[in-house]
C-alpha cells in the first residue's frame, strides 16, 4: 500500500472535515442573517426603553442582542394578537378600517397595495400559487432550470403573444430567495413529480440532494 505524503493526507482530512461542518455553518449562518434582518425591523419595538439601556456604548452602539431578542418576541406577541383581533367581528372591522386608511396615503398606498396582492396571491390557498414544480429552457434553449409556477392565468392577448404563457419564477442558487421571473409558452412547461419542499431542497443543495417522487393517489376501490 502506498503510503500518502504528509500534505495529501491534510488535504484530505481537511476536505473530509469541510464537508461534514459544512451544513451546520451554513445553517447557522442562515439563522444570523434572518434574526439580523428581522431585527433590524423589531428594534424599533422598543422606543419606549431608553437607549443606553437597549444598545451598547451607552446608546451610541447597536442594540445588545438580547434586546433584539426582547423586541422579537414582542413581535411576535403583536402578530397574535392581530390574529386574535381578525377573528371576531370588531377585530375584523377595525382592521378593514386599518387598511382603508392605508389605501389612502399618498405614495404608501401604491407599495402597500402591490405588496397585498402578492401576500394574498400565496397565502390564499389557490393551486397555482408557488405550488408546481417546472422545469423550463433557461437561460437559453437547450439548457434546462428548474422553477415554480406562479401563475396560469397570464393572458396571451396582454403580452402579444400567440400562444397561452405563464409565470415561472426561478429561484438562483444556494440563495433561493432572489431569482428570475420569466413568461414561458404553457407547451414548454414540464411539471416535475416533486413537491416544492423536495424543490427548494434541490435548489439549495446544489442539485446533490435527489428529490423523491410524489407518491401516487391512494384509489379508491
Amino acid at each position: 500500500m502506498v503510503q500518502r505524503s504528509l500534505p495529501a493526507r491534510w488535504r484530505a482530512n481537511f476536505l473530509t472535515g469541510f464537508f461534514l461542518v459544512l451544513p451546520a455553518v451554513i445553517s447557522f449562518a442562515v439563522i444570523k442573517w434572518m434574526f439580523g434582518t428581522i431585527s433590524s425591523v423589531t428594534d424599533v419595538l422598543l422606543f419606549f426603553l431608553p437607549k443606553d439601556v437597549t444598545h451598547s456604548d451607552n446608546g451610541k452602539g447597536p442594540v445588545l442582542w438580547y434586546w433584539s431578542l426582547v423586541a422579537l418576541i414582542i413581535a411576535v406577541l403583536l402578530i397574535s394578537l392581530v390574529g386574535r383581533l381578525a377573528r371576531n367581528y370588531f377585530g375584523r372591522k377595525l382592521l378593514v378600517w386599518t387598511d382603508s386608511l392605508m389605501m389612502n396615503i399618498p405614495l404608501f398606498n401604491k407599495v402597500y397595495a402591490a405588496i397585498k396582492q402578492v401576500n394574498e396571491a400565496f397565502s390564499s390557498g389557490g393551486k397555482n400559487s408557488f405550488k408546481t414544480v417546472v422545469m423550463v429552457e433557461f437561460p437559453r434553449e437547450g439548457m434546462y432550470s428548474v422553477g415554480f409556477l406562479t401563475s396560469e392565468q397570464q393572458h396571451h392577448d396582454t403580452f402579444k403573444t400567440k400562444e397561452k404563457i405563464v409565470c415561472v419564477f426561478i429561484p438562483t442558487t444556494p440563495n433561493p430567495t432572489s431569482g428570475f421571473m420569466v413568461l414561458v409558452p404553457e407547451e414548454s412547461v414540464r411539471r416535475l413529480d416533486m413537491s416544492v419542499a423536495d424543490g427548494v431542497k434541490y435548489i439549495v443543495s446544489l442539485g446533490s440532494i435527489s428529490p423523491e417522487p410524489l407518491p401516487e393517489p391512494k384509489r379508491h376501490e
